[in-house]
């Protein structure tokens, strides 16, 4: 199944991803997208979304309190 988690900072985006490369090697490390908000006219608004597969269960819950502590949510 896929997660989005979502930051407003790409720096917090890259850094869960990281993170979770190294949590989760078979995933390789997970994708960082930016993503602007339809009708949104400052790009300042856009969020950065960390694209992860393949997790489920208590992985899911690290993932949680990961993203959290970046002030981001899934």
């Amino acid at each position: 199944m896929r997660q989005l988690l979502i930051f407003s900072e790409r720096d917090d985006a890259e850094e869960v991803a990281a993170t979770l490369g190294e949590w989760f090697p078979g995933l390789g490390v997970p994708r960082v997208v930016r993503e602007t908000l339809a009708g949104e006219d400052d790009a300042e608004d856009a969020q950065w979304l960390v694209v992860v597969e393949g997790l489920a269960g208590e992985s899911l819950a690290k993932v949680d309190e990961l993203t959290e502590r970046f002030e981001g949510w899934r």
